[in-house]
């Protein structure tokens, strides 16, 4: 009977958030685990993890499955953003498909706090659908990926922050203002008070990274169209660092006790 810890396994981190890099920091020290990240590459000089890295998309179901096969990955851990739904979809398939355990790490959703005056969608659509109708001067905080979704917005002004220029088609009434988080309070609600903001809309994130613009919208009594997350995953997830290291040792332990000809090793 050989341990797996002998033989170092091989941990993939599906990342690019904060828990991500954090996860990859404190596994990388230690001296029984390979640690690799893997990030999409949607921006072009992401901030990367410790360990091993590497930079760009899978190119699907199949081709991810093969990729945990040939890399000999022992564990995959998903910890993308919550709005990361096809990624977290394929990779829970591809483990599935493979045999290798799984482990979702999904930060907690903001809670509505009093004070808040939230309109929660399902989706990006309806987030438009919305503001439009309002005729508003709206802070757009949703990242780059999901802005076609305003293009035909006509009646609406738009603030639209990212990291990076757009690439999508915007809305015709807009200024685009390039910004990495995180942001202090007093310079979101100075921003808000700036460009005479009457309305917000926001992905449900969770985390304290983005969480301010929240802060700064209920302080000056400003409506924020709340996106509900999609569903992700169908296996119940952890929320926090720990209870993703903590899971990961357990099984890690479990299969080390296994014989080699059940684990395949």
């Amino acid at each position: 009977m050989i341990g797996l810890n002998t033989l170092r396994p091989r941990v993939l981190i599906l990342g690019g958030t904060g828990e991500a890099a954090q996860l990859a920091a404190r596994l990388s020290e230690r001296l029984d685990l390979t640690v690799i990240s893997s990030l999409a590459g949607r921006v072009s000089e992401p901030k990367l993890p410790k360990g091993l890295v590497r930079v760009g998309g899978f190119g699907g179901l199949d081709a991810l499955a093969s990729y945990l096969v040939d890399e000999e990955i022992k564990v995959v851990i998903d910890a993308t953003h919550p709005f990361a739904a096809k990624i977290s979809q394929n990779a829970e398939l591809a483990c599935r498909r493979t045999g290798l355990p799984f482990i979702a790490l999904l930060r907690p959703p903001w809670r509505r706090l009093a004070g808040d005056r939230w309109h929660e969608v399902p989706d990006f659509q309806s987030a438009a659908k919305f503001v439009d109708t309002k005729m508003g001067r709206v802070f757009l905080s949703i990242g780059r990926q999901e802005l076609g979704s305003f293009s035909e917005c006509g009646n609406a002004w738009f603030l639209i922050r990212a990291i990076e220029e757009p690439t999508e088609c915007l809305p015709p009434h807009r200024r685009v203002l390039l910004q990495r988080g995180p942001f202090e309070l007093k310079d979101e609600l100075q921003l808000l008070r700036d460009h005479s903001i009457n309305c917000l809309v926001s992905k449900n994130s969770g985390g304290p990274a983005t969480y301010t613009k929240i802060e700064a919208a209920r302080s000056l009594d400003i409506p924020v169209v709340m996106i509900n997350r999609p569903i992700k995953h169908t296996v119940q997830a952890v929320e926090t660092v720990e209870d993703a290291i903590a899971k990961l040792d357990y099984l890690i332990h479990s299969v080390s006790s296994m014989p080699r000809s059940v684990i395949g090793i």
